[in-house]
């Protein structure tokens, strides 16, 4: 595929390694101008997808906002933007966020200059547009990301509001880790014949991923658990989920402490501080990622074997995005749930979701692993 020359640089600089599947398939339709439904979980490049096909389509010498991407969360928002900037580094595109916790005075004075591509949560954009400081005569394309958390979290009005202020005639684009009736809705309604780039359902098996949990009854028994499990692995490395940020924290603190060699990502992070934390892992510098589920940039760590989620996800649909990333192209790992007696009804919900069986860690886990 024929990418402009400047927009190649980016996406080298970037670092994105070769494509994922969804990446290969649904990538040109989305440049030649189809409207686009691509499902897959997260983790697969999606986003980086959609972004390359607005960049290879925008009009560099119109400062008019072409592209508008809606998102379920202002974490999301910037992490997008972030991506924007640095595959447009050298095109010198424009790109704001529109999120709410935000003056809305910075909004309207950046829309007001001429943005590019903007993104944004449905109730910011949709006064933006209301007011008329977005102008959408030159939008020629919208983008639902993480379109099944966008109507999860109660954003389907707002969704249908700031579609209804949009051209009908303009390309858009469905991404979603998962596909629903309400998302098929909207897609009736608001696109145009659609080419739906489904995964098989293969694509989403957890059977090469062994799975075991660790009853520590209580929340501060968990880093002792940690500690002696790390103790015990022979593995080299191995990726830390935590629910939030001041888990990451705290954690990052103690097992430093411990003279264990930590990187940390999390949602908050300069999208440059965060590549530089994932290239140390990468490389080998450090034995344990401890991060949070939303990051500003894309993370594809294709070596790694162990996922231990020192938290249990509260979605059931988090965690096939978690933990299938070590498991991608059929490959063996595991992953190791830490839970709680609260915890003890998610893990049974997780299983009966994906009907899988996670059994309790054996006391000679390193013989298995």
């Amino acid at each position: 595929m024929d990418l402009c020359e400047p927009l190649l640089r980016g996406i080298s600089s970037y670092g994105t390694e070769n494509p994922t599947d969804i990446q290969k398939r649904a990538l040109k339709p989305c440049i030649s101008g189809y409207d686009v439904i691509a499902q897959a979980p997260s983790c697969r490049g999606k986003t980086t997808m959609f972004i390359i096909a607005i960049l290879q389509k925008l009009n560099v010498n119109c400062k008019d906002c072409q592209a508008l991407i809606l998102v379920p969360s202002r974490e999301l928002a910037q992490g997008i933007r972030a991506v924007v900037l640095a595959l447009g580094d050298y095109m010198n595109v424009t790109c704001h966020a529109c999120i709410g916790g935000t003056h809305i005075r910075e909004d309207m004075k950046r829309l007001e200059a001429g943005v590019q591509v903007v993104v944004g949560t449905p109730g910011r954009i949709y006064d933006m547009l209301k007011t008329s400081v977005l102008r959408s005569e030159n939008i020629k394309m919208f983008v639902l990301d993480d379109a099944d958390e966008l109507l999860s979290r109660g954003f389907k009005d707002q969704v249908y509001d700031v579609l209804t202020m949009l051209s009908r005639t303009i390309q858009g684009i469905i991404v979603s880790a998962t596909m629903s009736s309400e998302l098929l809705e909207i897609a009736a309604k608001f696109m145009n014949d659609p080419v739906k780039i489904l995964t098989k359902r293969e694509e989403h098996s957890l059977e090469s991923i062994r799975q075991f949990y660790v009853d520590v009854e209580r929340e501060d028994w968990k880093l002792d658990t940690l500690y002696d499990l790390l103790d015990i692995l022979s593995i080299t490395q191995a990726v830390i989920f935590c629910n939030k940020l001041r888990t990451v924290t705290w954690l990052t603190e103690k097992l430093r402490a411990h003279n264990i060699t930590v990187s940390t990502v999390y949602y908050d992070m300069d999208a440059q501080q965060c590549n530089d934390a994932i290239k140390e892992f990468r490389v080998g510098s450090n034995r344990i990622l401890l991060r949070t589920d939303t990051l500003k940039v894309d993370i594809d760590i294709a070596q790694f074997y162990l996922v231990i989620n020192y938290d249990l996800p509260n979605d059931c649909q988090i965690y096939i995005n978690r933990i299938g990333r070590s498991g991608k192209f059929g490959r063996k790992s595991v992953a190791i749930n830490f839970i709680t007696k609260d915890e003890q009804r998610t893990l049974h919900d997780i299983e009966q979701y994906y009907n899988t069986k996670i059994e309790e860690l054996p006391m000679n886990i390193d013989d298995l692993i």
